[in-house]
């Protein structure tokens, strides 16, 4: 049985207004997966860029696997994205007309081991945006607290 791995990227949420999410396979060296799998990794800086018709996940941060030997791969490199044809269109059609970007939301395996990586098609938000979603958080907190209290 395989532990699954679960790194999310918490800043995106608050920064971005995610409109679509897609999950995509990620083409990895043998000792990225390693690290994966121990939860090594960190996406909070990355972002999605297209080169041609191929999607890259750019600046994600796979620490180098501490059992691996001159073969161990770099920690911040370029990593291909897998996604169909249509889907790569979709993306790359609605980057260019609306101005949107795509960022990396979550890096996990699946049950049969794989890691993927689930992105968002997403719009940036403004300051008094993110001021909502604060306030907002913090009314859903002191609920939850006031809640607790009386339970």
């Amino acid at each position: 049985m395989l532990k699954s791995v679960n790194i999310l990227n918490k800043r995106a949420r608050f920064d971005y207004e995610i409109i679509d999410t897609y999950t995509a396979g990620i083409v990895l060296a043998g000792t990225e997966i390693k690290s994966i799998r121990l939860g090594k990794a960190n996406i909070t800086e990355s972002f999605c860029e297209f080169s041609g018709i191929e999607l890259f996940a750019i600046n994600t941060y796979i620490e180098e696997y501490s059992f691996g030997n001159q073969f161990n791969h770099k920690s911040r490199s370029e990593r291909k994205l897998l996604l169909n044809k249509k889907e790569l269109k979709s993306l790359h059609k609605s980057v260019q007309a609306k101005g949107l970007t795509i960022v990396p939301l979550k890096l996990f395996t699946n049950e049969k081991g794989l890691a993927k990586l689930q992105i968002g098609l997403c719009k940036g938000k403004k300051n008094y945006d993110k001021r909502e979603s604060l306030k907002e958080q913090d009314t859903k907190r002191d609920l939850d607290r006031i809640k607790k209290a009386y339970n």
